[in-house]
């Protein structure tokens, strides 16, 4: 692969269902040897209490994580055997925190996510997670 000169034990790639994302994912595939090195993250915000289907037990953590994980199975399919995550909080604290906990190599992001107030978000994302981060961070300009 185009990679081979800088392989990595371990690499963290946030994942919010863009295709740059979905490019970051398979980037970070390219790094490791083994799929399971790769760990693909998606960050949730938390409910607030005030929201309806929170009121109304329609919706919680439990379900959001269920079909946030099925729809990552479903869109990730080229980088089979990744570990796949989804969490709660905080993108910037969540990514840099599962990268400490897996002892990551690099984490790979996209500057920008989807469009709009979206890829200001991601945007921010990245800066944070290079901020927060304790291993090399590859942003990935479009």
């Amino acid at each position: 692969t185009v990679m081979n000169w800088l392989p990595r034990k371990c690499v963290v790639v946030p994942y919010d269902f863009s295709e740059q994302s979905l490019a970051a994912a398979r980037l970070g595939r390219e790094f490791v040897e083994d799929a399971s090195n790769l760990h693909v993250i998606h960050v949730l915000p938390e409910l607030t209490v005030t929201e309806p289907g929170v009121i109304w037990s329609t919706i919680d953590d439990a379900s959001r994580m269920t079909h946030a994980k099925e729809a990552m199975e479903e869109r990730l399919q080229d980088v089979s055997g990744a570990q796949l995550k989804v969490a709660f909080g905080d993108p910037g604290h969540m990514i840099t925190d599962l990268a400490s906990e897996v002892t990551a190599d690099l984490i790979v992001i996209p500057s920008h996510g989807r469009t709009g107030v979206q890829r200001l978000l991601l945007g921010s994302v990245a800066e944070r997670v290079v901020r927060l981060a304790h291993c090399p961070v590859l942003v990935l300009r479009d």
